[in-house]
């Protein structure tokens, strides 16, 4: 096995919260569990007493106590904590002081802190109006806007009614909006008058009314002041201006719902369709985030946790959890690269942020932009760096360590949407190696199945979970017979959850996510992952990303590799002899691609996400089910009717 590229020093592994939490698990359940691999079966073979610990350990605080911990055990469909009712907004407001609980950045600058204090009652004040404008448990507020202090009072003071909760980014498009928020008929949107972005004030009321008025279960609006103290809302129906609806503070009370009430509709992509609305439940949301950001993350009360993330994306519900912990939450809205590219980095060396978090992009790209914040940043408390969103090539773990800081443990965490947190992720206590995630979940029977339904390791395949966990959404909207859901994730193995990441688990129980397994590749019947292609090509220094596809080529498929270069860079047959060396030398023959074609920009989603898809139904001159989904759609006249891809 290769040496890893950081190991915790026997002091670390002491301090840690999953240090702490072993001691009293062990004790109070009388596990026997030396190390993380037999701590981890027990958690999932063990899973009513483990899910027990999480509870007790982190003190959830319920209104009613659950007759059991898993009543009805089976996927879909399992029954956690039956008879159990809480509130998540009052787990996340139990903390009363005057510490900073959100600090909010946008791009210019502009800072802004709120302390628990202050969090409490203004969610109290904004609960109290929506609840006057006639907002019930079950209701849904919706958000259009940018990562600030507001979006989070916006969300603590719908779930403390137990109304559900859903937002977007206001850089998503009219259609894309009405795709989502038509489907789930709000009462209440709040929204805002602009944002920034790259240097650049973008005025977003006209969209917003345009959508507003599409939704006919509307009955008011609430407009939040970004690019200007007092905005003009005349434009829209019954609306009124954030300060209004947040006057006379108070403390907010909280409506207990049962465990599994639903909290947020998040959606999936759309890229191949309506986007799906994933409802997640309060209870199962709550565990698994608290789970997460301490026993994984290392996250205490004294910790600083900063998440790159719009609100469009699941990374920012899991940010805001650290709440329940007492932590401080960092925001930021706005480019990471704007005006500079270390520019979250002077944030965070300002902030003390203790644990980092980002996607695997930001940091290829700030690799590319020659940013060495070890060199030019105090980070002395900054102890860990999260990445997600797509697979961390093996040349961006080294980069954290050479030129961020070598004594982190960086984590490379992968789940998504559809469970609001992580079949695989971080260990405080564990090494890192280069290319790996470091453990599977805590409570998460993940496997890796071959298509037979087999387990295979050291071999790739399909990540599955085996059994349930509390985490799992409780449906989808609109779906009341649960075909839509079943279909989703079950019926590929029926009675268990199959995520469609192509992966493969490593004997030393670390994992490696190769791409999903929807844009698996298969030339010759041999099949590979595009990441395993990506990790190879962007090493070369004139190639900024790169997008892979299968092309049904002479009843076979060829793989097809698209490249983003370098301003001034042309793909020449010695660059294209080189880029296929790399693969070749690197993986197999199979993954040197057929055909090399060189683009100005890759598609993607509004949240960043590559739309292999998309390419491929264009390369096969196939329509693309939802353009509104792809950030720039425009892009993909440059993949289509190519004449190389002719022979």
């Amino acid at each position: 096995m290769t040496e890893p590229l950081w190991r915790p020093s026997p002091e670390r592994i002491a301090s840690t919260r999953l240090t702490a939490w072993q001691h009293w698990a062990a004790n109070e359940y009388g596990v026997d569990a030396m190390d993380y691999a037999q701590w981890h079966a027990w958690s999932t073979q063990a899973r009513e007493a483990f899910w027990d610990s999480i509870v007790r350990f982190f003190d959830v605080k319920f209104h009613q106590p659950p007759r059991a911990v898993l009543g009805r055990d089976e996927m879909p469909g399992a029954e956690w904590f039956p008879g159990a009712t809480l509130n998540f907004a009052e787990n996340l407001l139990r903390h009363r002081s005057d510490k900073a609980a959100i600090v909010s950045y946008l791009e210019t600058g502009a800072r802004r802190e709120l302390s628990y204090n202050d969090l409490r009652l203004t969610v109290g004040a904004l609960a109290a109006w929506l609840k006057a404008q006639g907002v019930q448990a079950g209701d849904r507020v919706v958000g259009i806007l940018p990562n600030i202090s507001e979006t989070v009072v916006a969300m603590l003071a719908a779930s403390s009614l137990g109304a559900v909760w859903s937002s977007c980014s206001p850089d998503f498009g009219v259609q894309g909006l009405l795709d989502r928020f038509g489907q789930v008929e709000p009462k209440v949107l709040v929204c805002c008058d602009g944002y920034f972005y790259n240097g650049k004030q973008v005025d977003c009321r006209d969209k917003i009314q345009q959508v507003a008025a599409q939704l006919p279960s509307l009955k008011k609006v609430v407009v939040v002041p970004v690019l200007q103290a007092q905005p003009d809302i005349s434009g829209f129906a019954n609306a009124m201006h954030w300060a209004d609806a947040t006057a006379g503070r108070q403390e907010p009370s909280f409506a207990p719902q049962p465990f599994a009430h639903p909290l947020y509709i998040m959606y999936s992509s759309g890229t191949t369709g309506m986007p799906k609305c994933i409802v997640h439940g309060a209870g199962g949301t709550l565990l698994q985030h608290l789970k997460e950001h301490a026993l994984h993350a290392d996250l205490a009360e004294q910790d600083v946790l900063f998440y790159y993330t719009t609100c469009g994306w699941m990374m920012w519900n899991w940010l805001v959890s650290g709440l329940a912990l007492g932590a401080t939450i960092v925001l930021f809205d706005g480019s990471p690269f704007h005006p500079k590219p270390d520019t979250l980095w002077d944030m965070a060396e300002k902030e003390g942020v203790t644990i980092f978090g980002t996607s695997a992009k930001y940091i290829a790209s700030l690799e590319q932009a020659g940013a060495k914040p070890r060199e030019t940043h105090g980070l002395k408390k900054l102890k860990a760096v999260l990445s997600t969103g797509s697979p961390l090539s093996n040349e961006s773990f080294r980069y954290v360590y050479r030129d961020i800081k070598a004594d982190i443990c960086l984590s490379s965490i992968s789940g998504g949407t559809d469970i609001i947190s992580c079949f695989a992720l971080g260990n405080p206590n564990l090494p890192v190696y280069e290319g790996e995630l470091q453990c599977k979940g805590l409570g998460m029977a993940v496997d890796i199945f071959d298509e037979n339904g087999n387990s295979v390791m050291s071999e790739k395949g399909e990540l599955v979970c085996t059994r349930a966990f509390p985490s799992m959404p409780i449906g989808f909207w609109n779906d009341p017979d649960g075909t839509k859901y079943r279909n989703a994730y079950f019926s590929r193995f029926p009675g268990i959850w199959a995520h469609g990441d192509f992966a493969e688990q490593r004997p030393n129980g670390g994992m490696v996510i190769h791409g999903r397994s929807d844009t698996v590749l298969n030339p010759g019947g041999v099949r590979i992952g595009t990441a395993e292609i990506y990790r190879q090509v962007e090493k070369l220094e004139e190639v900024l990303e790169s997008i892979a596809i299968g092309q049904e080529w002479q009843s076979d498929v060829r793989v097809v590799l698209f490249v983003k270069l370098r301003p001034g860079i042309t793909l020449d047959d010695g660059l294209q002899q080189r880029i296929r060396a790399i693969i070749r030398d690197n993986t197999t023959i199979r993954h040197v691609p057929a055909k090399i074609l060189q683009v100005s920009d890759m598609p993607r989603t509004v949240n960043g996400k590559l739309v292999e898809i998309a390419v491929r139904d264009v390369v096969h001159g196939k329509p693309v089910n939802n353009l509104n989904a792809i950030a720039n759609p425009a892009v993909l006249a440059e993949f289509s009717g190519r004449v190389e891809l002719q022979n």
